[in-house]
């Protein structure tokens, strides 16, 4: 069923890959960019692929453990259990997307983490995302998830902060990489990409605050100018 707007607030959806960092979304990143959109006077709606997690990580041991998980259902532990499959997300409901990071937006979402170069995006987020680009909508990926839109699209401007495996990645693929610090956000304005590096940097849940309500605040501005 498709979001409909009664009150002409502007409608985020974001796309989770799971529960937690070594094998998922991360989760502060995730709540923060669900805080930062509400505290903007939007609303959000999660999504996430109904797959099998590429594996799953103990998070005390890094090591990986013998049990099978689903990222649509592990996503939904941030969701606290409102959200939709990927597959039925339409871009007429929304007005922007967001990809927060985590190691599941580039093992799950994508397996840039496995396959490096030879990465291919998730059928189902390949097309959300286009369909928003198609539709001119600003699209926002932090941490690792701007390796995404690297393989999706050409001569765009991202950052992952100053992380020299993705930025070699990130301009093979035929994109200009920017380095950034805490909170800043790298903005493709011609094409509505924006990007933010959170905790692919050393960072504080209090930087990582910032840097998820810098980008929503800069994708806010960019959909009151439209």
């Amino acid at each position: 069923m498709e979001f409909i707007n009664f009150g002409g607030m502007k409608n985020f959806a974001v796309i989770l890959s799971g529960c937690g960092v070594y094998d998922g979304a991360e989760i502060h990143e995730s709540v923060l960019t669900l805080l930062a959109i509400d505290k903007a006077g939007a609303r959000y709606q999660c999504f996430a692929p109904d797959i099998p997690q590429h594996h799953v990580l103990n998070h005390v041991t890094g090591m990986e453990m013998s049990e099978k998980r689903n990222v649509l259902v592990e996503s939904a532990r941030i969701a606290r259990g409102n959200i939709k499959p990927l597959s039925v997300f339409s871009p007429a409901g929304y007005d922007a997307l967001i990809l927060p990071g985590g190691f599941g937006a580039a093992k799950n979402l994508c397996d840039w983490a496995v396959k490096g170069d030879n990465c291919r995006v998730n059928p189902d987020v390949e097309k959300a995302i286009k369909a928003m680009f198609e539709a001119g909508k600003p699209i926002g990926a932090m941490c690792i998830a701007p390796v995404i839109l690297a393989k999706l699209f050409q001569s765009t401007n991202l950052t992952t902060g100053n992380d020299p495996g993705s930025q070699k990645f990130i301009e093979k693929m035929g994109n200009q990489y920017t380095r950034t610090t805490h909170g800043e956000v790298v903005i493709d304005k011609a094409r509505k990409l924006l990007t933010t590096p959170c905790y692919m940097l050393d960072a504080s849940i209090t930087q990582i605050a910032t840097g998820t309500q810098n980008l929503v605040k800069e994708m806010m501005e960019m959909l009151n100018h439209a």
